[in-house]
């Protein structure tokens, strides 16, 4: 069975010049970066004291989910014949948060809408969903909930 080994670099720049002396005298600011690949600025939620303009983690994990989901349902349309000729998803995703500061995903919930070349698609299309799902590394990964409310529509 193969594996698969992902490395990259996370470094914190948000050090105003007296480290974490206190939870509020440091930025939650960093840079992911990886070999020959573009830097993602990102920082916390901005409830956490983060930078709203900037990716946070929990975006970055609904975002793979959304990648991951997309990219085997078009593996899986090229291979069924079903010619996808677009796809959107606007995906939500809900944290809990505990007393104390823990907390967890409950749910997210990805809303692809695709556009396929002919009607005759649109059934098989539908259905690609699932099969998408239940291939997906990221949602194969996570202890809670992917729920899927797909559309198909006809270029």
């Amino acid at each position: 069975m193969p594996t698969h080994s992902y490395s990259l670099t996370v470094s914190w720049t948000g050090n105003r010049g007296t480290g974490t002396s206190g939870a509020g005298d440091y930025d939650r600011d960093h840079v992911v970066s990886g070999t020959g690949k573009p830097d993602l600025a990102g920082s916390a939620d901005p409830s956490f004291r983060g930078d709203p303009l900037r990716w946070n983690p929990e975006e970055l994990l609904v975002a793979s989910l959304s990648q991951c989901h997309m990219l085997w349902y078009l593996g899986l349309a090229a291979a069924s014949g079903v010619v996808v000729v677009g796809y959107r998803d606007e995906p939500t995703g809900t944290m809990v948060e505990h007393t104390g500061g823990a907390g967890e995903f409950e749910s997210v919930t990805l809303r692809p809408v695709v556009t396929v070349a002919e009607e005759v698609m649109t059934t098989r299309a539908q259905a690609l969903h699932a099969r998408a799902h239940e291939m997906c590394f990221i949602a194969r990964s996570v202890n809670f909930p992917v729920t899927h409310e797909p559309s198909v529509l006809v270029s």
